[in-house]
């Protein structure tokens, strides 16, 4: 190999945007080892290790650790090899690029709902970015809710109880407007059984607290900016369960403060 084909760190670390000491430490993990040294005993980098080093910082850059690193450094010895290299990297930056992408799209749904909301609460705002991240489309309920249903979800909900009450409501949601649609009565031992259902679920949110029924019905009152889709759905739902669990109610001799629902 002639020495004009060689670089010195120096040379190497001016053409890659790079520094002489991150060079010199990826030599030393062996991560990038220099492939020739001059007689007097400084390192040369050859356009091989400039490709190598091309592949390292590209890794680097999409968040790979430098153990990663070491892994996933492909041979550079034929065409085919280089070849594989580009295609891993392309890979890697399109996974990048949509792992970016879902990053951005969840910053542009955090700025809406900030929007949104009438004064600075950035715990609420921590709730939301905690859906984000977990890729729950039902952080808008987040939004809506007061500080009093704030407080008691924190204290009495893990993510996965609350996610599994949430669908408990969504699927009772459903069937009750479908009980609605198919001209079921509230009355009915379908509607009854159903409107047990709800007010256990109830009964599981609250903890049996009835002062939380009336920010519930809160809640359920301002549907304007709700999700559009679970907004219509629980409409369609409001007047069969609120008769249903009055006719329920009677029937268990259960008596409720201000429940609000529909007569």
């Amino acid at each position: 190999m002639q020495n004009k084909e060689l670089m010195t760190v120096g040379e190497l670390a001016k053409k890659m945007d790079t520094t002489v000491r991150t060079l010199q430490y990826y030599d030393k993990e062996g991560v990038l080892k220099p492939s020739a040294q001059s007689e007097g005993g400084r390192r040369l980098y050859s356009n091989k290790d400039m490709v190598k080093l091309h592949q390292i910082l590209s890794m680097k850059f999409l968040g790979f650790s430098l153990d990663d690193i070491k892994n996933r450094l492909i041979s550079l010895d034929t065409p085919q090899e280089v070849a594989n290299l580009l295609n891993e990297q392309a890979k890697i930056i399109k996974k990048k690029i949509s792992s970016l992408t879902e990053a951005l799209s969840a910053i542009e749904a955090l700025q809406d709902e900030v929007k949104q909301m009438h004064i600075v609460d950035f715990e609420k705002y921590a709730d939301i970015i905690k859906l984000l991240q977990m890729k729950n489309e039902n952080y808008w309920v987040i939004k809506l809710f007061d500080d009093k249903l704030m407080t008691h979800i924190r204290k009495n909900f893990t993510e996965d109880s609350g996610r599994a009450l949430f669908m408990k409501w969504e699927s009772l949601c459903q069937e009750t407007a479908q009980l609605k649609i198919e001209g079921e009565t509230p009355e009915s031992d379908r509607g009854q059984e159903i409107a047990k259902e709800w007010w256990n679920m109830i009964m599981e949110f609250t903890g049996g607290d009835m002062s939380m029924i009336p920010e519930l019905n809160r809640f359920n009152e301002n549907k304007k900016d709700w999700n559009k889709q679970y907004g219509e759905t629980q409409a369609v739902a409001d007047e069969f369960i609120g008769k249903a669990l009055n006719v329920y109610f009677q029937n268990q001799g259960i008596v409720i403060p201000n429940m609000g629902v529909s007569e």
